[in-house]
C-alpha cells in the first residue's frame, strides 16, 4: 500500500478583480492586547443580530411566547381553582360554626 501525503497550500490573497484586499488580523490580535480583551471591537456586533438567522429567532421567539402563555394559563387555572376551593371550605366552616 502506498501512503498518499496530501499537501496543504497556504495562499495570501492580494487582490480580487483589481481591488486590493486588506489582510485581516488573526483572532488573537483583534481580541487581545496582552492580557486585556478589547471589547470595543464587539460594539457593532453585539447591538444587531445577523439577518440570516431571523427565521430561527422567529421560531424560537414563537415557541417561548407559547410556552410563557401556557405556563401563565396553568397558574391562572390553579389560582382560580384554589380561590373557589377556599371559598367553599370557608362557607362550610361558617355553616357549622356557631353564630355570634
Amino acid at each position: 500500500m502506498a501512503a498518499v501525503n496530501e499537501q496543504t497550500i497556504e495562499v495570501e490573497v492580494v487582490e480580487i478583480d483589481g481591488v486590493a484586499v486588506e489582510q485581516r488580523p488573526t483572532r488573537e490580535e483583534t481580541c487581545h492586547r496582552g492580557d486585556r480583551i478589547e471589547w470595543s471591537l464587539w460594539q457593532g456586533r453585539a447591538k444587531r443580530l445577523d439577518a440570516r438567522w431571523w427565521p430561527l429567532w422567529f421560531v424560537l421567539g414563537s415557541v417561548a411566547l407559547v410556552a410563557a402563555v401556557a405556563v401563565g394559563l396553568c397558574f391562572a387555572v390553579l389560582f382560580v381553582s384554589w380561590r373557589i376551593l377556599k371559598s367553599i371550605l370557608h362557607g362550610l366552616a361558617n355553616l357549622f360554626s356557631p353564630t355570634r
